[in-house]
């Protein structure tokens, strides 16, 4: 277990009297539904998604949730909570999550949240940060400037605007580049500076923040591959066609931007062929893990593990027990 960085929340407030809880996080294939119910089945503990695709009924292929059978074994919290005509926020995620950890501290459980969306994990360790409302005027006039010059060159503008947030950003990442631009416009200020002031917020946990950092890109690169291919095979087209038919959606949809939907959901209205979806359902997946090593590495900052050593779940117990131990002991 490297402990390179401090945890996120080493800068805290004293937190010895508040409940355990576990957090862990990772890219999208590196493990974590596995060793999340490896962890549950050796310690009293209550597994919270922290997954803002997991949150979405009917989405079960393209997101890797766990089948049936698993979550009857172990239940998730946060699990199929709204239809993918719906969106749900980090505000909602940090409100459902506080509730959830008082919930399973009462029960004399403790909570492991685990998942991939970075920005719920730094928006429950950090607090939310006042960004202005959404403008439909302003948001319209940079979706017409979009059609017209393409979402790469309003990348390029942010990158010049606000570098950081355009870094952590793809160059088609029209739903993000609009709201970060918009931010800029409405206030003169990037995105990056407003997060960074983050509101106060009293902590709901004493945590322990675990990261899965792969030692090899290429191996999770190349489990990624694999995962969307057989995701494909599993029936994932179909599964797209079925939720068209049944939901009132567009593109535009956060549960239709998720990674491996929006590809799908490009290659049915016929924007590329289908021989390019593995290609390009696969990249847009490496880019989502990419983004996501960078959050871990430069602002959540978790203990970090090798997701791909042989012993990790001996490793990530050992700290658990650790953990729990310490905790009991107060």
């Amino acid at each position: 277990m490297s402990t390179a960085h401090a945890p996120a929340h080493s800068a805290a407030p004293d937190t010895a009297a508040l409940p355990p809880a576990i957090l862990l996080m990772g890219p999208t294939a590196s493990g974590k539904t596995a060793l999340a119910i490896a962890l549950a089945q050796r310690f009293p503990l209550e597994i919270v998604s922290v997954d803002s695709a997991l949150v979405f009924r009917d989405m079960n292929i393209g997101t890797a949730k766990p089948d049936g059978a698993t979550l009857a074994a172990f239940p998730h919290h946060l699990v199929d909570l709204i239809s993918p005509e719906e969106a749900y926020s980090a505000a909602r995620f940090v409100a459902d999550a506080r509730a959830l950890i008082a919930d399973i501290a009462a029960r004399g459980h403790v909570p492991l949240l685990v998942g991939g969306t970075m920005l719920y994990f730094r928006a429950l360790l950090g607090g939310l940060a006042e960004l202005p409302q959404a403008d439909a005027d302003l948001r319209a006039a940079i979706d017409q400037d979009a059609a017209a010059r393409g979402w790469p060159a309003l990348h390029a503008e942010l990158a010049a605007l606000d570098p950081a947030t355009a870094a952590r950003l793809a160059p088609k990442d029209s739903q993000r580049i609009q709201r970060a631009l918009e931010i800029c416009r409405l206030t003169g200020e990037p995105m990056s500076a407003l997060l960074a002031r983050e509101a106060a917020v009293a902590p709901a946990a004493r945590f322990l923040a675990l990261g899965l950092l792969p030692a090899l890109r290429s191996v999770l690169a190349e489990r990624i591959g694999a995962r969307f291919t057989a995701m494909l095979a599993a029936g994932l087209e179909d599964e797209v066609a079925a939720l068209r038919q049944r939901y009132r959606l567009h593109a535009d949809l956060p549960s239709m931007r998720c990674v491996g939907y929006r590809q799908v959901w490009e290659a049915q209205d016929g924007q590329f062929p289908r021989s390019e979806l593995v290609a390009r359902g696969s990249a847009a997946t490496r880019q989502l893990a990419k983004r996501q090593l960078t959050w871990m590495n430069n602002t959540l900052r978790p203990e970090m593990v090798d997701c791909l050593a042989a012993d990790v779940e001996v490793r990530v117990g050992e700290r658990v027990a650790q953990f729990l131990e310490g905790a009991a002991a107060h």
